[in-house]
């Protein structure tokens, strides 16, 4: 396996991302005492969508219709969609539940890069071994000291949270492919996500209720949720699936609910046990594991 810098910097970027939106699940957590799902994300991606628009103010450029639909498909998958359906299922079914089903994104990845990418990316067999190993540890730890539920409706948006994510994987693969620039398609894809978004307000009965910032809590969470875990590791997260490819970089999905369960543990004092340590150790060496003799043409 050769290893040049580029892949070095995109295992970095990933490290760094998956990192990142580790920790958002107890900054959200937090938030959820004053605000409702559908809240946080609007705050958080209109914040992003700021800054990002402070840093290229200049976005016009010549693109063609196909290419415009794919940074339109782009936004609404990978902003609007995934966010949505994650939280709307959580309202019908337990968070362990979509906390395994979520992490399925890889396999769906492999599927679609395979459809319309054909001999570009291709997954081997310790790819799928990885990805059984890791689903295995993240099931430990997220049914860690809890009874199992199931609930059609919000176990099957849950699974259609990780079809989306993984078509977002390959509609920003197609825009490199174009040529665009990391910050240009970061900035329009949440343009477009946010958009979106606005209509699916009306149906959560968004509040706007600005006097909650006055906490700084609430205004530190949300600014960090903003700034570097919407504006920054989406941009870091498109740049890591150009250096690596849509399918190994999704392996790094399986770090996420690992390092949540980290902080966790240290920010919200919730309890160690055997299961929670073997399920990490799953999880990692699920990740490594995926990441030997990959195929990619």
């Amino acid at each position: 396996m050769n290893i040049n810098s580029d892949t070095i910097t995109g295992h970095l970027l990933a490290l760094f991302t998956a990192f990142i939106w580790g920790t958002t699940f107890i900054s959200t957590k937090i938030l959820l005492k004053e605000f409702q799902p559908v809240e946080i994300l609007f705050f958080r991606f209109v914040i992003a969508l700021c800054l990002l628009w402070l840093i290229n103010p200049k976005t016009k450029q010549k693109i063609t219709k196909k290419q415009r639909l794919t940074i339109i498909g782009a936004g609404l998958s990978g902003i609007c969609l995934y966010y949505l359906l994650e939280n709307t299922a959580l309202i019908y079914t337990l968070a362990s539940n979509v906390g395994v089903i979520s992490c399925i994104a890889p396999i769906f990845t492999a599927v679609l890069m395979f459809i319309f990418f054909k001999n570009k990316e291709k997954p081997g067999i310790n790819f799928l071994i990885g990805f059984l190993l890791s689903i295995t540890g993240i099931s430990f730890i997220v049914f860690n000291g809890a009874s199992i539920h199931l609930n059609p409706l919000g176990d099957i948006l849950a699974v259609c949270a990780a079809i989306v994510w993984a078509v977002y994987s390959i509609l920003i693969k197609k825009l490199y492919d174009y040529g665009f620039s990391t910050l240009y398609i970061t900035q329009r894809t949440f343009f477009y996500g946010t958009l979106f978004m606005l209509p699916f307000l009306v149906f959560y009965n968004f509040n706007l209720g600005l006097e909650r910032f006055l906490n700084p809590v609430n205004t530190l969470n949300i600014l960090f949720l903003g700034f570097l875990a919407s504006a920054v590791c989406f941009a870091t997260w498109s740049k890591t699936i150009k250096l690596l490819g849509a399918i190994k970089s999704s392996a790094y999905i399986y770090l996420i609910p690992v390092i949540t369960i980290i902080f966790a543990i240290i920010v919200l004092n919730e309890p160690v046990s055997k299961l929670l340590i073997s399920g990490t150790i799953l999880t990692l060496s699920g990740l490594i594991i995926s990441e030997l003799n990959y195929k990619k043409n």
